[in-house]
């Protein structure tokens, strides 16, 4: 959920400028009337409700990590997504991307990332706690949208950023002292770390991650970023405006954050980051809803344990803190090597296989 604060009118001391500066190089004649920050206040990300002299509205966010052609390359991917997604009930589930004379707009200042989008509109949330019709029409939903991105996938450009390329980015800072005292990790955590990473490589080329279908995924997924049209016995998706962790990966990257969604504990602040929800009830039951909509391969529900493993190293250890307040984040990769990865070596998700076919 994002949080609101004081709405700033051009020349204010706290007007955030670069999203000024943003709007007049996108060149709208529609001039800003007054900015609000709506961030949630989770990662290092920005994001702004930008209201306009003719009182429409757009959202803009900014970014300041990472690299900018992979960030202008991701929204150009997506605004294809959305744009062979027309015709289709979900043509209007993702927020736009503003464009300028055909092509996305994106803006760079300061080594700081700028988008601009269409406010998006909201309808039902689901509960923290889903009910067992919820569970299926979500693992239904989410394979139907996985249906369409593998249809469309072939149409888009490709993408420079793989898992691989993340993987070996971690693998090669292990070795700094000052990259693992700035985390406060041990020296011996280098090694523990790169054993995961070797791990990923071995596992992932064994299940066959390259012949795996690469689609268009939003892998973080709570209730607090789509929203959904309640009915009777389940849901359909309604509309999603979070592209943060936004990649085109096979599809069991999506997975975990669904098992989150439908866990039995529900949605929660002090959050951590087990596999338990894996191997809930829950969880199977939307896994075999969504396979009986698009079935998987056996090596691709095996495949849900690297792409586990992928976030944690990626998502938690590697790039931890532009995601996390440090409070959350230094609990988190404390978490992961003191717990989320020693159990996850003593994890068989064979379990769910045999779950998905009894």
């Amino acid at each position: 959920m994002t949080t609101h604060r004081p709405a700033h009118k051009p020349g204010d001391s706290a007007f955030p400028q670069i999203i000024g500066n943003a709007w007049q190089a996108f060149g709208a004649h529609d001039q800003i009337s007054t900015i609000e920050e709506i961030s949630a206040n989770v990662s290092t990300n920005h994001v702004y409700l930008v209201t306009l002299a003719s009182g429409a509205e757009v959202i803009g966010k900014t970014t300041l990590y990472g690299s900018y052609v992979h960030f202008r390359q991701d929204h150009r991917i997506i605004q294809q997504w959305i744009n062979h997604s027309s015709g289709t009930r979900y043509r209007d589930f993702l927020a736009r991307v503003l464009q300028k004379e055909g092509e996305v707009f994106t803006f760079c200042e300061d080594s700081t990332w700028v988008v601009f989008y269409e406010k998006t509109q909201f309808y039902d949330f689901l509960p923290n706690i889903l009910d067992e019709s919820q569970v299926i029409s979500f693992g239904q939903e989410m394979a139907e949208l996985h249906k369409l991105s593998t249809s469309v996938a072939p149409k888009l450009i490709q993408s420079w950023k793989s898992i691989g390329s993340d993987i070996s980015l971690l693998y090669d800072v292990l070795g700094s002292s000052q990259w693992r005292q700035e985390r406060n990790l041990a020296p011996e955590v280098e090694s523990q770390l790169r054993e995961q990473c070797d791990a990923f490589f071995l596992n992932s080329e064994r299940l066959g991650y390259h012949r795996f279908d690469k689609l268009p995924l939003l892998l973080d997924w709570n209730i607090g970023n789509f929203s959904v049209g309640l009915e009777q016995g389940g849901f359909r998706l309604f509309s999603r405006w979070d592209y943060d962790w936004f990649r085109v990966e096979p599809r069991a990257l999506d997975f975990y954050f669904c098992a989150r969604v439908v866990r039995a504990e529900g949605d929660q602040e002090n959050f951590s980051y087990t596999a338990e929800p894996f191997f809930e009830q829950r969880f199977i039951r939307f896994l075999k809803a969504y396979h009986a909509v698009f079935p998987l391969a056996d090596e691709e529900v095996l495949f849900i344990k690297e792409a586990y493993r992928f976030f944690l190293l990626n998502y938690v250890m590697r790039i931890g803190e532009h995601f996390f307040r440090t409070e959350y984040c230094q609990r988190l990769q404390r978490e992961a090597v003191e717990q989320y990865f020693p159990a996850l070596e003593n994890l068989d998700f064979h379990k769910l296989l045999a779950a998905l076919h009894s």
